[in-house]
């Protein structure tokens, strides 16, 4: 196997240069080629060996090419997960351009500390329990029990209170629905 792991490292240059076919981002193509490495390493070791067995260095060439595609062109890849979507969004919520609104100001990259993060999630909790308060006194514990129990999952739940996992998902699942619509203009 180490012989196959020295063949997949000598290949990193020729699949940073595969990665320009789909982006011109330095840092992408590198963290992505990063990325295929410990793909490759974490790799059932058999697979791994059949793959070379068969068509050797062509098939890993061949291999690293579909698993960088789909890490630079999928939004389920875990590469999208670990570094385009966590800095996307933190890149699109905070400005450092000097020439913001009154609006923007407020989340202008320098005030970053005067936000209050507690205060706002208190206030959305405090607002789901207003929202739940209205509804069905079956609906509300229910969704209770599930959310504000911890590691509650549907079958300690089922056990816990008699009432089918089916039925449980239904109406928490009604629940969630309910709270979105209601939420989802703040």
């Amino acid at each position: 196997m180490t012989k196959i792991y020295n063949i997949i490292a000598g290949l990193s240059d020729k699949f940073r240069t595969m990665c320009y076919g789909l982006t011109t981002n330095k840092t992408d193509i590198d963290n992505s080629v990063q990325e295929l490495m410990l793909y490759f390493l974490q790799m059932n070791p058999e697979t791994l060996k059949g793959i070379y067995d068969k068509d050797g260095e062509d098939g890993l060439i061949r291999y690293g090419a579909v698993v960088l595609r789909r890490a630079l062109t999928s939004p389920r890849s875990p590469f999208y997960y670990k570094y385009k979507k966590y800095y996307t969004h933190i890149t699109s919520l905070y400005s450092t351009n000097s020439s913001l609104t009154n609006k923007e100001i407020k989340k202008a990259l320098e005030n970053l500390p005067e936000i209050k993060v507690e205060n706002v999630k208190s206030m959305k909790l405090d607002r789901i329990d207003e929202e739940l308060e209205k509804l069905h006194w079956y609906d509300s514990n229910i969704f209770k029990l599930y959310y504000y129990e911890e590691k509650a999952t549907l079958d300690s739940l089922a056990k816990k209170t008699k009432i089918s996992r089916n039925s449980l998902f239904t109406t928490i699942d009604k629940v969630r629905n309910i709270l979105k619509k209601e939420l989802e203009d703040e």
